[in-house]
């Protein structure tokens, strides 16, 4: 599929840029999409498991299924998608990528000015104090894990029936109404808050770049609706941003 001149363009000249990724993103690096098969544990649904209740009944088990979806990625490496938008995080000056992942994939290819609308799986929180901490241990032995004071620690990521982090969106708001130019990766496009940004972006003036293999709710909105795999498209989109081969 051939990006088309106008959207190479705009690609070069926008200096204001958001990036919005999901779950297609990282699905080439072998991390299993949340609501897919593959993201089954023990025959159970992912949505009974990632809420605040379920974990105040059986926080052992919630834990059992973070650990096992932990021991997943853990083996996952960054791919060439995350590796170009983490190309174009150093080149454009005003540039910020938010995901809707918590795999850390971005990061771990050099994106650094990012915002994770659901936080991390890779972090822990205290329930009772709130304190946040680092836990990369693959299997997290004991379980559930405990913070220092004693109380039961979660998972640092937004479950159902829980807000996003008010900084975490308030920043990604911020700049979609202030962005030139986005580029909408790898989602669904039919969670909100996530899926109302790039509506957001388009009514400031964005020019708004699509990468599903699918169609999306986004894509008849989107000025470039791009179908093919994130891994294959946005390098060129990339390298049609910076006028120059991408490695």
């Amino acid at each position: 599929m051939q990006i088309t001149q106008e959207t190479i363009c705009r690609l070069r000249a926008a200096r204001r840029v958001t990036v919005l990724t999901g779950a297609g993103v990282s699905a080439e690096s072998g991390v299993p999409t949340f609501r897919g098969p593959g993201g089954l544990w023990r025959g159970a649904d992912p949505a009974k498991l990632a809420t605040p209740e379920a974990f105040r009944e059986d926080p052992r088990r919630v834990w059992e299924w973070y650990d096992w979806r932990r021991s997943l990625i853990a083996t996952a490496k960054p791919n060439a998608a995350h590796e170009a938008l983490a190309l174009l995080d150093e080149r454009i000056e005003d540039l910020l990528l938010v995901t809707q992942n918590v795999d850390g994939l971005h990061q771990a290819s050099g994106s650094r000015r990012l915002v994770e609308l659901h936080g991390s799986i890779w972090r822990v929180r205290c329930v009772r104090e709130g304190t946040i901490r680092e836990d990369r241990r693959v299997p997290i032995d004991p379980l559930p894990p405990a913070c220092s004071c004693g109380a039961l620690c979660r998972p640092d990521v937004v479950w159902f029936g829980e807000e996003l982090p008010e900084e975490a969106l308030s920043e990604a708001l911020r700049h979609c109404e202030r962005s030139e130019l986005m580029i909408v990766v790898g989602t669904s496009n039919i969670v909100h808050p996530a899926a109302s940004l790039p509506l957001m972006a388009r009514q400031a003036g964005a020019w708004i770049i699509e990468v599903n293999p699918e169609p999306t709710p986004l894509s008849l909105l989107a000025d470039e609706s791009l179908r093919q795999a994130a891994g294959t498209i946005v390098p060129r989109l990339v390298e049609a941003a910076l006028g120059g081969r991408v490695a």
